[in-house]
């Protein structure tokens, strides 16, 4: 770190700067000091910035790595054999599964967000085109969005890239949201927060965006055939949370780019419960901080043992 001193308009500006290197490209963190200060309040305020940039790159590395510590064999033996077990098998779903999935999903999945829509009213949105008058347009268009983002992820080859990532927000809130399909811009830094107001992860800087959601596609790619889907789903689901490259609604796309990862490798499409939200965001946190992915894979395939049973129910009332 080092100080720069501008002459501006006949008046000394001091800045503490740090320079750091991502791929081909050097970025410098800049923190304003004062205007014509003497040395003591100088010397003061180099301190305090020099500890905001030393959190801020704490933040740059923990967020970097998709998977900090690859996992040993024992451990992917271990997931492949949680996989084997998965009961619900994608090829046995038929068209009114997937209809009764779409919807299931768009309920819960709007629902962690704040959606005030009931179950009844998605179904009815969704099956005949019908809803209060009382209802929010915000939320009825998003609950098309969803299910109209689950039939694109089931017609797309494409497995992960940043243009599917953006097409999915754009499906998602192409009538709710301005940004829709856009990554933030300038200045758009985004904070998280649970049911109770209580922040639980802060967004990459925005200047971070577009890099690391390159490392997290290259980091697919290149292991796709060495890890199981599950792994590949969690991954790419939790680290696309940490990134936050939107506004707003990471957690619809993250979601939907997890079932993306899911199908392209041969499994079911997940649905997190909104009864199971606090487990989940206890996933995401564990992700986080210690780069542990086990809660993620544990309430994965709780999921899938409630998502078998919910079809089963469902197909029942039908005969």
């Amino acid at each position: 770190m080092h100080i720069e001193k501008r002459r501006e308009k006949d008046k000394d500006k001091y800045y503490l700067a740090h320079s750091y290197r991502e791929g081909k490209k050097v970025y410098k963190i800049r923190k304003f000091l004062g205007k014509d200060i003497d040395e003591i309040t100088l010397k003061k305020r180099v301190d305090k910035a020099r500890k905001i940039i030393l959190e801020e790159i704490s933040k740059y590395n923990l967020i970097k790595d998709p998977l900090k510590t690859p996992l040993s064999e024992k451990k992917i033996k271990w997931i492949e054999r949680l996989e084997k077990d998965i009961e619900l098998k994608i090829n046995h779903l038929s068209e009114k599964d997937w209809d009764y999935f779409s919807e299931i999903f768009s309920y819960n999945t709007n629902a962690i967000e704040g959606s005030k829509l009931t179950k009844k009213e998605v179904k009815d949105i969704l099956d005949k085109n019908k809803w209060s008058e009382n209802s929010s347009k915000e939320d009825i268009a998003e609950t098309y969005g969803v299910a109209e983002a689950i039939n694109f992820i089931r017609q797309s080859q494409e497995q992960l890239n940043i243009e599917i990532i953006k097409k999915i927000h754009q499906i998602v809130f192409k009538n709710s949201k301005s940004f829709a399909g856009e990554l933030r811009k300038k200045g758009e830094e985004v904070v998280v927060t649970d049911g109770s107001g209580r922040v639980i992860h802060e967004g990459a800087p925005q200047t971070r965006v577009n890099y690391l959601l390159k490392e997290l596609v290259n980091w697919y790619n290149k292991n796709k055939d060495k890890y199981p889907a599950l792994v590949l789903g969690a991954v790419v689901h939790n680290q696309f949370e940490n990134i936050h490259p939107f506004a707003d609604g990471n957690g619809r796309v993250g979601r939907i780019l997890l079932n993306n990862i899911l199908i392209k490798n041969n499994l079911p499409p997940i649905n997190i419960d909104l009864s199971n939200r606090k487990e989940y965001y206890v996933g995401l946190q564990e992700y986080q901080k210690k780069g542990n992915l086990k809660p993620t894979i544990d309430l994965l395939i709780k999921e899938y043992k409630k998502l078998k049973k919910v079809l089963g129910d469902h197909r029942n009332k039908k005969v």
